[in-house]
């Protein structure tokens, strides 16, 4: 996430650093996914919005430890986290099954609730 205050020049400048350091590092860029302006739920440094950024890299670890490094350091990131994707071997996952429709049996307190109000 970067701060939404920089100009455009310094945010492809950053983008493009990132992806400097993962061609260098023997990694492959692998997408990116501008997801621009969005409002954040709390405030960074008195700001209340982020400009995002969903970047796909393949990597490896002293790579992806360096570029965290460099990102914590770099003005104009006010956030940024790193998240393993696991490759499923097992092929395609299987769809998820059809939701079934259940009788909620009523509770037993709504049978006391009834007699309570014939009473008065």
């Amino acid at each position: 996430m970067l701060d939404p205050d920089l100009p455009e020049a310094r945010q492809e400048e950053i983008l493009t650093r990132i992806r400097t350091l993962v061609e260098q590092g023997g990694g492959a860029w692998v997408r990116h996914d501008a997801w621009g302006r969005r409002r954040r739920a709390y405030e960074i440094d008195k700001k209340t919005d982020g400009v995002y950024h969903l970047l796909e890299l393949d990597a490896t670890p002293e790579t992806l430890t360096e570029l965290s490094r460099i990102l914590k350091i770099t003005d104009g990131v006010m956030r940024h986290l790193a998240v393993h994707r696991v490759q499923s071997t097992q092929g395609p996952s299987r769809p998820a099954p059809e939701p079934q429709e259940r009788a909620v049996p009523e509770p037993e307190y709504a049978a006391t609730n009834v007699r309570s109000e014939e009473e008065e």
